[in-house]
């Protein structure tokens, strides 16, 4: 299998510097999908100091709106042209079925789309009034200037283009860092960017580990703006790392996300139903590799018994398989690695006084097609409680806990009771409740009889530990951008302040 050339500076692709080579795995079969060059520091450099140049010498920070806007419209056309290739590159690079991929092609249309449409819609500045007919006062927005992008595998193309779309709208040039566990859909991505015109030098992708790339990324003088989304201990790593040039910095670290059901919700037969199967798609959707998932059932406990043994039924009869199998609704975890944290969170739970609904185990041979994936089955753990490690811990696997409440203040109490923040639900047929329980929820997301939905106009992030910042939304672009007070005094004479 030949070396893909997935490393891009100052408009070539080429492999890495020291020669250095990665297997990109698929996780259905753990069979090599491709080989990506695998970059180190001195590749990352180079592509700080082309983004650099590009930022300072070339054409794009001053490119006309119109035109930046344009661009990204041509990159939106051109994913949807190559939207089929990208979704099956992004469903077998990460395990998740086809159509979770095609989903995932029109979400970052619609990204880029948003940020052309948003900076196409914007004045030419604040104007503030100075108190004097004599002063004309501004507040502008410009680039930040040179951006690193660090992105996680659980999305791959979603996460990179909630960053480079504002990024390149703002005006700004990147250096992204894929995964290097699923970076194939990035480097697609910066192919299409090329495609549409981007001038060069203001793109730039480097393939390899964290450390040393996303290390680098972190601590260069050079950069401006680092924006990560990951894992709270990588993020931690990446603030700290920055904290010495003073960089911008803009973390997503995940979230232990809260899905509150009262029995209200469950008063007719249908919103039984519904209740269930939102459950169900807040835990399991991708196997549970989200960051948002909602992993955590708080459910009344006049309800508990009959939705969660409903819930452990329909849980086992999710079909388990290789994402681009027809049927197949689930499809494996990314990595060994990830497999294995898995099974130490359940067994963690078990010790801990958990009880095991459904799941808990590698599913069978027989249940699932092909064998020697990443394959676990989706488990339900009832009975448990903030003491244990599975509850406090974001587990990015399909594993839903079960806790109970008996009034509307305790389920408040249970819900944020976590040291991450970044999104939750409320499920009950009482509106005025509903709205008085999300008020008091800190968490940057709060839906209310849904989960998972979100919109490109509205930011996203959380609360607490699940990091600074926000992406999407006109505070997404805004991430992007320095502002700039112009005062202009338009009758200057001297003051005299000083009688010399």
């Amino acid at each position: 299998m030949s070396v893909l050339e997935s490393i891009h500076i100052d408009g070539v692709w080429r492999t890495a510097a020291a020669d250095g080579t990665r297997k990109v795995l698929d996780p259905a079969d753990a069979t090599a999908l491709a080989v990506v060059a695998e970059g180190d520091a001195a590749d990352t450099d180079a592509a700080i100091a082309a983004a650099r140049r590009a930022f300072d010498d070339g054409p794009w920070p001053h490119t006309p709106t119109a035109e930046r806007a344009a661009l990204l419209r041509r990159v939106a056309d051109l994913l949807q042209r190559d939207r089929e290739e990208i979704a099956l590159t992004e469903s077998r690079d990460t395990g998740k079925t086809l159509e979770e991929g095609r989903v995932d092609v029109d979400d970052v249309t619609n990204a880029f789309r948003y940020f052309a449409d948003l900076v196409m819609n914007e004045s030419g500045g604040r104007v503030v009034d100075a108190g004097s007919a004599d002063v004309h006062s501004v507040v502008v927005h410009e680039p930040v200037g040179v951006c690193a992008m660090i992105t996680p595998w659980n999305y791959p193309l979603l996460q990179a283009s909630w960053k480079v779309a504002p990024a390149l709208a703002a005006g700004n040039t990147f250096v992204i860092k894929p995964s290097e566990v699923t970076p194939l859909s990035t480097v697609h991505l910066v192919k299409l960017l090329v495609e549409a015109g981007l001038p060069t030098g203001v793109a730039n992708i480097v393939t390899g580990a964290g450390d040393p790339v996303g290390a680098r990324l972190s601590e260069h003088p050079d950069v401006d703006l680092i924006s990560f989304t990951g894992g709270l201990v990588s993020g931690t790593k990446v603030a700290q790392a920055a904290a010495p040039t003073v960089k911008k910095v803009a973390l997503e670290l995940g979230g232990k996300n809260p899905n509150v059901v009262f029995a209200d919700a469950c008063a007719t037969e249908e919103g039984f139903d519904t209740a269930v199967d939102q459950a169900l798609n807040a835990a399991f959707i991708h196997s549970g590799q989200v960051c948002s998932a909602g992993a955590r059932l708080i459910i009344e406990e006049s309800v508990k018994d009959r939705f969660v043994a409903e819930l452990a039924s329909r849980a086992q009869r999710i079909r388990l398989g290789r994402g681009t199998e027809e049927g197949v609704e689930c499809g494996p975890l990314v990595s060994q690695q990830q497999l294995e944290k898995t099974e130490a969170y359940v067994a963690s739970a078990l010790a801990e006084g958990a009880a095991l609904r459904c799941g808990g185990e590698r599913p069978k041979p027989s249940e699932v097609r092909p064998e020697g994936g990443y394959f676990y089955a989706p488990t339900v753990l009832d009975n448990c409680h903030r003491g244990m490690r599975v509850i406090r811990e974001e587990t990015f696997g399909p594993i839903l806990t079960v806790e109970s409440f008996s009034t509307e203040d305790e389920a408040v109490t249970l819900a944020n009771d976590t040291e991450y923040g970044l999104a939750g639900a409320v499920f009950s047929g009482d509106t005025a409740r509903a709205r008085r329980v999300a008020a008091r929820l800190r968490h940057g997301t709060v839906w209310i009889n849904d989960f998972h939905p979100y919109l490109p106009q509205a930011e996203w992030g959380g609360f607490g530990k699940s990091g600074v910042g926000r992406e999407l939304g006109p505070h997404g672009l805004a991430e992007y951008r320095e502002t700039k007070h112009v005062y202009e005094n338009l009758r200057p004479a001297p003051v005299r302040w000083f009688a010399g």
